[in-house]
């Protein structure tokens, strides 16, 4: 059943150099007990997306549709959005340390979530924050609910920040880079833990991420990001064994291999394109190897949409070679 329906999604941002245009067209949905990832380079418009989809932008031009589980939320009153986030939809943001409040306990800013969007009293509202805390697996959770997130290791604080998004039980969970800087240990404990809450509460999940390890590992659908646009979706099996776009290539031929023992990483030539000054038509066509070596009019002409390339397999490119 879908939770999530977003439907050319646009962001843009005046900024004193001009218009930025850091997502452009965007279509995806979520299914309950689904995980979609999303996947790119820094600046590719996946955190821009997330927060879209939040209601967390200011100052920003947002249109299109993102339907929550039929409510539309673009151009919906504020209050609308915030009685959805933080009870319906929440958030694992990327930098636990700097998303939770130094000077409050990991208890009290769990507790204030809960007496906000059910009224519960102060001791209700403690409990629940304990429970949480226990049920992503933190030790002693009617102890350390009373520290501080700077007495908290990585992992762990990573941990609170699940809890905190858990705590008024979400049907949907935006996961921003949740295992960014903590050891390969660690982040397979956090990614476990993810998918146990999804399996066990039948959440929808955005998992968002420039790992593709991460995306191998968790996700059932992927959606690819370039220059703010979508350039490729497929599920997970399909991407990784037969991908359709350049970009999408360049990716998986970046990754270390293990029979490639003494060869060089094939990087992707080039840097990500300027969001206020994108090339025409295709935005990924100059790094792409196939444009390089066969250069089509096509791909300069105008920016080409996500059309079915195979069943449940979605691609945004111009080039006959790989198109077709």
């Amino acid at each position: 059943m879908t939770l999530l329906e977003v439907h050319n999604l646009e962001v843009e941002f005046k900024t004193p150099d001009g218009l930025v245009k850091a997502v452009k067209g965007v279509d995806f949905s979520v299914d309950r007990g689904q995980v979609l990832g999303l996947v790119g380079e820094s600046g590719s418009g996946k955190s821009v997306t997330s927060l879209a989809v939040m209601g967390l932008h200011r100052g920003a031009k947002v249109t299109g549709s993102v339907k929550f589980d039929g409510t539309e939320l673009i151009g919906a009153p504020q209050e609308t959005v915030r009685k959805l986030r933080g009870r319906r939809m929440a958030m694992v943001f990327q930098d636990a340390l700097t998303a939770l409040h130094p000077y409050f306990t990991i208890g009290d800013q769990i507790a204030e979530a809960h007496r906000e969007h059910y009224g519960s009293s102060r001791k209700v509202a403690w409990a629940r924050a304990v429970e949480v805390l226990g049920d992503v697996g933190i030790p002693e959770p009617a102890r350390r609910a009373g520290e501080y997130p700077h007495q908290f290791s990585g992992g762990m604080r990573q941990r609170a920040m699940i809890a905190l998004a858990l705590a008024c039980e979400p049907e949907l969970i935006i996961a921003d880079e949740p295992t960014t800087a903590l050891d390969v240990t660690v982040q397979a404990q956090v990614l476990d833990l993810l998918v146990k809450l999804k399996d066990e509460r039948g959440l929808g999940v955005i998992m968002i991420t420039h790992d593709l390890g991460v995306i191998a590992r968790v996700a059932d659908e992927v959606l690819v990001m370039y220059g703010g646009s979508a350039v490729e979706q497929a599920g997970a099996d399909t991407l990784f064994g037969a991908p359709r776009h350049p970009y999408t290539r360049g990716l998986l031929d970046s990754l270390p291999r293990l029979d490639g023992e003494g060869e060089s990483l094939r990087a992707i030539p080039g840097s990500p394109p300027s969001l206020l000054t994108p090339p025409a038509g295709c935005v990924f066509h100059p790094r792409c190897a196939v444009y390089a070596q066969s250069p089509h009019e096509a791909c300069t002409a105008q920016r080409p949409p996500l059309i079915t390339v195979a069943p449940a397999h979605r691609s945004a490119c111009s080039h006959p070679e790989v198109t077709e």
